[in-house]
């Protein structure tokens, strides 16, 4: 349905690099990354959004991400960014500003949205993002 995220977030990533998720992803998606879908890494905050160019059905691949071996070896979750709602980005530090955060999730290429609001939460070293309510992706 066209209400369906092209992207997925993984958090809790800090256990797999770059690379490593990258060949996980094409494992678990039979897709070509670059060419069928793209990765973009915030180590600032431990998480990475995949965006994916081929229509997949991407609740699939979520379920499909979450049932992995190495996933849960990860110990990473996955789920689609919705851009009506609200994500907790963790382990973020002390001196990420909220402004960079909303650039970050409002940029374009990485899968995001207009951001309402940003709220964070030092002593957790965690943020609540919180998405414009938007209709459909362009």
């Amino acid at each position: 349905s066209a209400k369906t995220s092209a992207s997925v977030v993984f958090e809790n990533i800090q256990g797999c690099s770059l690379k490593c998720l990258r060949m996980l992803l094409e494992n678990i998606s039979g897709l070509a990354v670059d060419d069928d879908f793209t990765v973009e890494v915030i180590p600032e905050i431990n998480v990475a959004v995949a965006t994916f160019r081929k229509s997949i059905d991407t609740e699939e691949f979520v379920k499909k991400c979450s049932q992995n071996k190495r996933v849960k070896e990860f110990k990473m979750t996955a789920r689609l960014l919705e851009l009506t709602q609200s994500i907790k980005a963790e382990n973020i530090p002390v001196s990420v500003s909220p402004d960079y955060i909303t650039v970050y999730f409002e940029s374009a290429r990485n899968g995001g949205g207009p951001v309402s609001d940003v709220q964070l939460f030092p002593e957790e070293k965690s943020a609540i993002v919180t998405f414009c309510h938007h209709k459909g992706n362009a």
